[in-house]
């Protein structure tokens, strides 16, 4: 006999997350009969759909099937309920980052507008402390050179110092859920280790390939890799400016190399994020429901990409107010690194470790 406990207070999270009509669910299996990712002996995300409807926590997070998800939204546009399979994969996604987040105020606050001011308080407050410590609380005179506002060192050492307690914290949150999907998953043999498996999904991750399998959101692979590469490449200009900081060759021309990569990147950025945005505005019916941390994600995004353009602008044109606009895209940068592992941009992280896992085990999807 299988004891099943349905948790109550989850499944309403969950359809308060998804905006779902758990009850509705048939178990007819079209939404896994169109999935292009699930195998026959895994159906997804039908097994996902009886374990949302009986509120069953435990199978849905630490399973490592919830991340292999493209979010691609086949499974929504041919459910005959209505249900939106999709909402509720993404709706167990936001609520794992709140479940492995460490600390977990800091998954909270993330997670409910309310506590916005108070998330965007605390870099503001660390960036001010910082400044003063240095003391270079105060606006420069001259030309704009902000490097008198907030100096070299003190901004690459606590950048950097950030950067790493994040990942830090995230990887403790990543650990938890690898030994969740053990435990979900100990009738499979894991072969391998991290790094061999690693090395096996490189193609997957860069070429974003099985994105071309899905037919309801043609342009989501597009959005995808602007995005990802977009960001991959501001964090090799950063980790160059850094280098070129160290060794006094900084600020950089505009006709710099790194510096034309950096502004590439970011018309990158801007273009993918802009696709993003456009097709959950007038495209609901494919791209399903828009959460609030949805929608944190792109404006953040937007707003660091934007910033740095003007904050560019204001230093080769010397504007007046480019400490003040300098100030606020630090704020924006310290708001990504700070919370990645609380926000929808941890999905990239939990999303490579549940791939990982996957092929430890063998886990295949359709041909």
């Amino acid at each position: 006999m299988i004891n099943i406990s349905p948790d109550i207070k989850f499944k309403k999270q969950l359809k308060q997350v998804s905006k779902s009509s758990l009850n509705e669910c048939m178990q007819c299996g079209t939404c896994s009969v169109v999935c292009s990712l699930a195998p026959e002996d895994r159906p997804f995300p039908r097994k996902e759909m009886i374990w949302a409807g009986w509120g069953m926590k435990d199978k849905l997070i630490g399973n490592p099937d919830i991340w292999l998800c493209h979010q691609c939204g086949d499974c929504t546009s041919y459910c005959p309920r209505g249900v939106n399979p999709s909402d509720v994969i993404a709706a167990v996604r936001e609520i794992t980052y709140q479940h492995y987040a460490k600390p977990k105020f800091l998954g909270k606050i993330l997670n409910n507008p309310k506590w916005l001011p108070v998330a965007i308080l605390i870099p503001t407050v660390i960036i001010s402390a910082i400044l003063f410590t240095a003391g270079t609380l105060q606006i420069p005179e001259g030309p704009v050179n902000y490097s008198k506002f907030f100096p070299h060192a003190w901004l690459n050492s606590s950048f950097t110092f950030l950067w790493i307690l994040s990942i830090g914290l995230g990887i403790v949150g990543l650990r938890n859920f690898w030994n969740d999907m053990k435990r979900q998953n100990e009738e499979f043999e894991s072969k391998g280790n991290f790094i061999q498996n690693l090395f096996m999904i490189l193609k997957e991750i860069t070429l974003h390939s099985n994105f071309s399998t899905c037919t309801a959101q043609k342009t989501r692979k597009i959005a995808h890799l602007l995005v990802f590469y977009g960001f991959i490449m501001l964090l090799v200009v950063t980790a160059f400016a850094i280098y070129a900081a160290l060794t006094h060759n900084y600020p950089l021309g505009l006709a710099h190399p790194v510096k034309i990569a950096g502004n590439v990147a970011g018309a990158m950025l801007f273009t993918g994020l802009g696709i993003m945005i456009a097709n959950r505005i007038f495209d609901k019916k494919n791209f399903g429901n828009s959460t609030y941390t949805d929608w944190l994600f792109l404006i953040s995004m937007l707003l660091l990409t934007i910033s740095g353009v003007i904050v560019e602008a204001a230093r080769f044109l010397n504007w007046g107010i480019a400490y003040h606009l300098y100030f606020f895209h630090l704020i924006c940068v310290w708001f990504i690194i700070i919370y990645l592992p609380y926000t929808k941009f941890g999905h990239l992280l939990y999303r490579v470790v549940a791939m990982v896992f996957a092929v430890s085990i063998n886990r295949k999807v359709k041909a």
